[in-house]
Protein backbone atom coordinates (compact mmCIF):
# COMPACT_ATOMS: atom_id res chain seq x y z
CA UNK A 1 0.00 0.00 0.00
CA UNK A 2 1.23 3.28 -1.65
CA UNK A 3 1.55 6.33 1.50
CA UNK A 4 -1.53 8.51 -0.50
CA UNK A 5 -3.47 4.40 -0.23
CA UNK A 6 -1.99 4.36 3.51
CA UNK A 7 -3.45 7.56 4.49
CA UNK A 8 -6.79 7.17 2.66
CA UNK A 9 -7.25 3.91 4.42
CA UNK A 10 -6.35 5.51 7.80
CA UNK A 11 -8.86 7.95 7.56
CA UNK A 12 -11.30 5.08 6.42
CA UNK A 13 -10.85 3.05 9.50
CA UNK A 14 -11.10 6.71 11.45
CA UNK A 15 -14.66 7.17 10.09
CA UNK A 16 -15.47 3.44 10.00
CA UNK A 17 -14.79 3.73 14.23
CA UNK A 18 -16.27 6.87 14.67
CA UNK A 19 -19.80 5.45 13.48
CA UNK A 20 -18.77 2.34 15.62
CA UNK A 21 -18.88 4.73 18.69
CA UNK A 22 -21.90 6.88 17.76
CA UNK A 23 -23.44 3.31 17.41
CA UNK A 24 -22.64 2.02 20.67
CA UNK A 25 -23.33 4.73 22.53
CA UNK A 26 -26.78 4.97 20.90
CA UNK A 27 -27.77 1.29 22.13
CA UNK A 28 -25.93 2.27 25.23
CA UNK A 29 -28.65 5.30 26.14
CA UNK A 30 -31.53 2.27 24.93
CA UNK A 31 -29.98 -0.06 27.60
CA UNK A 32 -30.21 2.84 30.25
CA UNK A 33 -33.81 3.49 29.36
CA UNK A 34 -34.88 -0.18 29.08
CA UNK A 35 -33.97 -0.77 32.82
CA UNK A 36 -35.11 2.45 33.70
CA UNK A 37 -38.81 0.77 32.01
CA UNK A 38 -38.36 -2.03 34.20
CA UNK A 39 -38.86 0.06 37.40
CA UNK A 40 -41.55 2.48 36.13
CA UNK A 41 -43.23 0.89 33.60
CA UNK A 42 -43.23 4.23 31.40
CA UNK A 43 -44.92 3.10 28.28
CA UNK A 44 -43.33 6.34 26.98
CA UNK A 45 -40.37 5.63 27.01
CA UNK A 46 -40.39 2.11 25.79
CA UNK A 47 -42.15 3.60 22.73
CA UNK A 48 -38.70 5.96 22.39
CA UNK A 49 -36.36 2.49 22.73
CA UNK A 50 -38.64 0.69 20.42
CA UNK A 51 -38.51 3.88 17.86
CA UNK A 52 -34.71 4.19 18.32
CA UNK A 53 -34.39 0.74 16.47
CA UNK A 54 -35.11 2.18 13.00
CA UNK A 55 -31.97 4.75 13.77
CA UNK A 56 -29.56 1.64 15.07
CA UNK A 57 -30.21 -0.27 11.80
CA UNK A 58 -29.51 2.86 9.59
CA UNK A 59 -26.22 3.49 11.77
CA UNK A 60 -25.30 -0.68 11.01
CA UNK A 61 -26.22 -0.46 7.48
CA UNK A 62 -23.56 3.08 6.76
CA UNK A 63 -20.70 0.60 8.47
CA UNK A 64 -21.26 -2.44 6.05
CA UNK A 65 -21.48 0.79 3.34
CA UNK A 66 -18.23 1.76 4.15
CA UNK A 67 -16.55 -1.05 4.94
CA UNK A 68 -17.44 -2.69 2.05
CA UNK A 69 -16.16 0.84 -0.35
CA UNK A 70 -12.91 0.50 2.00
CA UNK A 71 -12.30 -3.35 0.76
CA UNK A 72 -13.16 -2.57 -2.46
CA UNK A 73 -10.73 0.90 -2.91
CA UNK A 74 -8.27 -0.31 -0.25
CA UNK A 75 -7.68 -4.00 -0.83
CA UNK A 76 -5.97 -4.19 2.59
CA UNK A 77 -4.59 -7.28 3.52
CA UNK A 78 -3.42 -8.31 7.00
CA UNK A 79 -4.15 -6.61 10.16
CA UNK A 80 -5.33 -3.91 8.04
CA UNK A 81 -8.11 -6.40 6.24
CA UNK A 82 -8.76 -7.79 10.26
CA UNK A 83 -9.68 -4.51 11.38
CA UNK A 84 -12.42 -3.84 8.26
CA UNK A 85 -13.58 -6.98 8.80
CA UNK A 86 -13.90 -6.59 12.74
CA UNK A 87 -16.04 -3.45 12.48
CA UNK A 88 -18.50 -5.21 10.31
CA UNK A 89 -18.99 -7.50 12.93
CA UNK A 90 -18.96 -5.41 16.00
CA UNK A 91 -21.67 -3.44 14.22
CA UNK A 92 -23.81 -6.72 13.68
CA UNK A 93 -23.12 -7.77 17.75
CA UNK A 94 -24.39 -4.17 18.71
CA UNK A 95 -27.14 -3.93 16.40
CA UNK A 96 -28.40 -7.06 17.90
CA UNK A 97 -27.81 -5.98 21.18
CA UNK A 98 -29.87 -2.89 20.43
CA UNK A 99 -32.73 -5.50 19.43
CA UNK A 100 -32.87 -7.53 22.60
CA UNK A 101 -32.82 -3.65 24.31
CA UNK A 102 -36.06 -3.64 22.25
CA UNK A 103 -37.56 -6.60 23.36
CA UNK A 104 -37.79 -5.57 26.70
CA UNK A 105 -39.10 -2.58 26.04
CA UNK A 106 -41.98 -4.49 24.09
CA UNK A 107 -41.89 -6.91 27.10
CA UNK A 108 -43.04 -3.39 29.04
CA UNK A 109 -45.98 -2.65 26.76
CA UNK A 110 -47.30 -5.46 26.80
CA UNK A 111 -47.40 -5.45 31.04
CA UNK A 112 -47.07 -2.29 31.82
CA UNK A 113 -48.62 -2.43 35.03
CA UNK A 114 -47.68 -6.02 36.50
CA UNK A 115 -43.93 -5.16 35.92
CA UNK A 116 -44.15 -3.71 39.27
CA UNK A 117 -45.53 -6.51 40.46
CA UNK A 118 -42.31 -7.99 42.46
CA UNK A 119 -39.55 -5.53 42.86
CA UNK A 120 -36.83 -8.14 43.92
CA UNK A 121 -37.08 -9.36 40.93
CA UNK A 122 -36.90 -6.14 38.88
CA UNK A 123 -33.71 -5.17 41.00
CA UNK A 124 -31.79 -8.23 40.03
CA UNK A 125 -32.64 -7.19 36.06
CA UNK A 126 -31.75 -3.82 36.78
CA UNK A 127 -28.39 -4.91 38.20
CA UNK A 128 -27.76 -7.29 35.04
CA UNK A 129 -28.61 -4.24 32.73
CA UNK A 130 -25.76 -2.94 34.74
CA UNK A 131 -23.27 -5.23 34.57
CA UNK A 132 -24.43 -5.28 30.50
CA UNK A 133 -23.55 -1.82 30.05
CA UNK A 134 -20.43 -2.06 31.68
CA UNK A 135 -19.52 -4.73 29.68
CA UNK A 136 -20.45 -2.66 26.54
CA UNK A 137 -18.67 0.48 27.62
CA UNK A 138 -15.03 -1.71 28.26
CA UNK A 139 -15.30 -3.57 25.51
CA UNK A 140 -15.66 -0.58 22.95
CA UNK A 141 -12.90 1.49 24.84
CA UNK A 142 -10.89 -2.19 24.25
CA UNK A 143 -12.36 -1.49 20.58
CA UNK A 144 -10.93 1.82 20.31
CA UNK A 145 -7.29 0.95 22.42
CA UNK A 146 -6.66 -2.19 20.62
CA UNK A 147 -6.29 -3.29 24.40
CA UNK A 148 -6.03 -7.64 24.32
CA UNK A 149 -6.05 -6.95 27.73
CA UNK A 150 -8.97 -5.57 28.32
CA UNK A 151 -11.22 -7.57 26.09
CA UNK A 152 -9.96 -10.63 27.72
CA UNK A 153 -11.51 -9.01 30.82
CA UNK A 154 -15.20 -8.61 29.20
CA UNK A 155 -14.55 -12.04 27.62
CA UNK A 156 -14.05 -13.71 31.63
CA UNK A 157 -16.97 -10.77 32.91
CA UNK A 158 -19.79 -12.68 31.20
CA UNK A 159 -19.99 -15.71 33.73
CA UNK A 160 -21.22 -13.03 36.53
CA UNK A 161 -23.90 -12.32 33.95
CA UNK A 162 -24.69 -16.21 33.35
CA UNK A 163 -24.77 -16.34 37.11
CA UNK A 164 -27.83 -13.62 38.18
CA UNK A 165 -29.57 -15.10 34.82
CA UNK A 166 -29.19 -18.95 36.43
CA UNK A 167 -30.65 -17.92 39.83
CA UNK A 168 -33.37 -15.41 38.68
CA UNK A 169 -34.91 -18.23 36.59
CA UNK A 170 -35.14 -20.75 39.58
CA UNK A 171 -36.55 -17.66 41.52
CA UNK A 172 -38.82 -17.04 39.25
CA UNK A 173 -39.83 -20.75 38.21
CA UNK A 174 -40.45 -20.89 42.84
CA UNK A 175 -43.05 -17.68 42.26
CA UNK A 176 -45.08 -19.44 39.97
CA UNK A 177 -45.39 -22.65 41.38
CA UNK A 178 -46.36 -20.86 44.48
CA UNK A 179 -48.57 -18.74 43.20
CA UNK A 180 -50.53 -19.10 39.50
CA UNK A 181 -51.55 -15.45 38.99
CA UNK A 182 -47.70 -15.08 38.89
CA UNK A 183 -47.43 -16.36 36.11
CA UNK A 184 -47.77 -14.16 33.00
CA UNK A 185 -45.54 -11.57 34.82
CA UNK A 186 -42.83 -14.30 35.96
CA UNK A 187 -42.66 -14.82 32.29
CA UNK A 188 -42.29 -11.68 30.50
CA UNK A 189 -39.35 -11.35 33.12
CA UNK A 190 -37.69 -14.37 32.21
CA UNK A 191 -37.61 -13.31 28.36
CA UNK A 192 -35.89 -10.27 29.47
CA UNK A 193 -33.40 -11.60 31.79
CA UNK A 194 -32.33 -13.91 29.09
CA UNK A 195 -32.32 -10.59 26.34
CA UNK A 196 -30.23 -9.52 28.65
CA UNK A 197 -28.06 -12.16 28.97
CA UNK A 198 -27.51 -12.36 25.38
CA UNK A 199 -26.60 -8.91 25.82
CA UNK A 200 -23.80 -10.08 27.24
CA UNK A 201 -23.41 -12.71 24.97
CA UNK A 202 -22.66 -10.20 22.46
CA UNK A 203 -20.75 -7.85 24.44
CA UNK A 204 -18.05 -10.96 24.71
CA UNK A 205 -18.49 -11.92 20.79
CA UNK A 206 -17.02 -8.11 20.53
CA UNK A 207 -14.26 -8.96 22.66
CA UNK A 208 -13.22 -12.28 20.85
CA UNK A 209 -13.62 -9.55 17.86
CA UNK A 210 -11.31 -7.21 19.35
CA UNK A 211 -8.46 -9.96 20.24
CA UNK A 212 -8.75 -11.00 16.64
CA UNK A 213 -8.16 -7.89 14.93
CA UNK A 214 -5.15 -7.21 16.99
CA UNK A 215 -3.84 -10.92 17.31
CA UNK A 216 -4.82 -12.12 14.37
CA UNK A 217 -6.03 -15.46 15.73
CA UNK A 218 -9.02 -16.31 18.61
CA UNK A 219 -8.66 -16.29 22.42
CA UNK A 220 -6.73 -19.16 23.65
CA UNK A 221 -9.14 -21.33 25.84
CA UNK A 222 -13.20 -22.03 25.88
CA UNK A 223 -15.24 -19.30 26.02
CA UNK A 224 -16.83 -18.77 29.89
CA UNK A 225 -20.05 -19.77 29.90
CA UNK A 226 -22.56 -20.16 32.96
CA UNK A 227 -25.73 -20.14 31.96
CA UNK A 228 -27.78 -23.03 32.37
CA UNK A 229 -31.20 -22.05 31.80
CA UNK A 230 -31.95 -23.03 28.46
CA UNK A 231 -30.68 -27.11 29.32
CA UNK A 232 -33.58 -26.63 31.99
CA UNK A 233 -37.39 -27.05 31.45
CA UNK A 234 -40.26 -25.82 33.23
CA UNK A 235 -41.65 -28.01 36.12
CA UNK A 236 -45.08 -29.35 35.98
CA UNK A 237 -47.25 -27.60 38.77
Amino acid sequence: MDEHTAKAFDADLKEISGKISAMARLIEQQIVSASEILESGDTGLAKQVIAADNQVDAMQREIEEKAVITIARRQPVAVDLREVVGALRISNDLERIGDLAENVAKRALLSAQEFRAINGVTLQLQHMFELVLEQLKNVIQAFAAKDTDAAEEVWRADQEVDALNNSLFRELLTYMLENPRTITFCTHMLFCAKNIERMGDHATNIAETVYYIVKGTSLPGERPKADVTSLETLPQA
